[in-house]
């Protein structure tokens, strides 16, 4: 494999060079010429239009070897015969490979393209393997998944537009008579980035068992620890740090310290407006979500519906419901349900994904520890999408 690799790059790199040479001695022919202002000799146009044949020649070498090394490898398994038991030897089984290396402490094989660059904070994951991370968080965590997303690295700033005292309107006017200027406010948010690390404890035993699949493995663990610290702070948020949906300053307030009533529920989703109503949900903690089960109309029937439609199963006023054991309970001035498009909500998780190993801190429990590191921000941009229900004051 390392062979063919080489190989590869040994022929594109002639290949270049010789194309190179023939441009090179394309131009001196013209500016010949240009110097001692003349037209181009018969022999030099020959000459010029052969080396033109042969640099064709040589790019369509090039995208040939490019396109023959972009398909994936197939060779015989170790350790038996070629007898049409194959595996397919693909850039992601080589990162996937590489990694695992990584962890388990062996040297990876020296490629560009599937070796660990090393960044600020550890080793950087590859991006198949970084892409899997991600991928599992948003199956790990709804509030992750229904949030917009950025993955650049960089200040975002957006303009935050709010119609709250004022907007825009339109009135009858009559000619000569100026209009009277009406608008909303705009104002701006920026979403930097905080660094936070998940660490996952893997047991040596594990690790030095070939059978085991390390690398699944890890990317579960990571992923679990990500999720949780990242739907945590969507939800709650930390102050002087990220931003969550709970900071949202429109809703409304419960008449009772632990107790919500049908009419409160209704009041609270009317607060988002028409147009945003399509992506709505209810995020709320399963013991709010065990008393709003109970809650039955006139006829006795219960409000909370389930649906085997949608994703979650139940539904609150034709909306979907969501459980976080992160949101607060049902207590005195504790903002207890979420409700609205959490598209609102933007946050910046930065892709690039940095890990650390930890060989010697956890070896005296025969085990390693993997520090994964992330770069995340998360502000309330659309504040007329999220709306918050607030338990009364003790």
């Amino acid at each position: 494999m390392k062979k063919r690799i080489a190989e590869f790059r040994a022929s594109l790199k002639s290949l270049t060079e010789q194309r190179n040479d023939k441009a090179t001695e394309m131009q001196s022919i013209v500016e010949g010429a240009k110097v001692e202002t003349r037209a181009l000799s018969s022999e030099e146009i020959a000459k010029f239009n052969a080396l033109e044949s042969e640099i064709s020649a040589i790019d369509a070498t090039i995208k040939a070897e490019e396109r023959a090394r972009s398909l994936s490898i197939v060779e015989a398994k170790d350790g038996q015969k070629d007898n049409g038991s194959e595996q397919s030897i693909t850039l992601e089984a080589m990162e996937t490979r590489a990694f695992a290396n990584y962890v388990r402490g062996e040297i990876s094989e020296q490629r560009a393209d599937v070796n660990l660059e090393k960044a600020a904070n550890g080793a950087v994951i590859p991006k198949t393997i970084a892409s899997k991370i991600i991928e599992t968080v948003k199956e790990l965590s709804p509030i992750y998944s229904l949030t917009t997303k950025y993955t650049m690295k960089g200040e975002l700033v957006f303009p935050v537009y709010d119609e709250t005292e004022q907007k825009i309107s339109c009135a009858y006017a009559e000619e000569f008579k100026a209009l009277s200027s009406t608008s909303g406010k705009f104002t701006s948010v920026s979403l930097t980035g905080f660094l936070a690390g998940a660490l996952s404890k893997v047991s040596l035993s594990l690790v030095n068992n070939s059978d085991f699949g390390l690398v699944n493995f890890v990317i579960q663990k990571i992923a679990q620890a990500i999720s949780e610290f990242l739907e945590k702070e969507l939800l709650i948020g930390t102050a002087g740090k990220m931003t969550g949906v709970l900071s949202s300053t429109k809703g409304s307030t419960a008449a009772a310290v632990a107790a919500i009533t049908a009419d409160e529920l209704i009041s609270l989703q009317m607060v988002v407006p028409q147009i945003f109503q399509k992506n709505a949900v209810w995020i709320m903690h399963k013991n709010t979500f065990e008393s709003i089960r109970k809650l039955k109309d006139s006829e006795g029937r219960y409000l909370l519906n389930y649906d085997i439609t949608t994703a979650f199963g139940w539904t609150l006023l034709g909306k979907p419901v969501h459980v976080s054991e992160n949101m607060p309970k049902l207590a005195a001035g504790a903002k207890a349900i979420a409700y609205g498009d959490m598209g609102g909500l933007y946050m910046k998780l930065v892709s690039d994904v940095s890990i650390q190993v930890l060989r010697e801190a956890y070896a005296t429990e025969h085990a390693l520890g993997v520090v994964a590191w992330i770069e995340a921000d998360s502000k309330i941009i659309e504040p007329q999408k999220i709306a918050v229900l607030t338990m009364k004051a003790a």
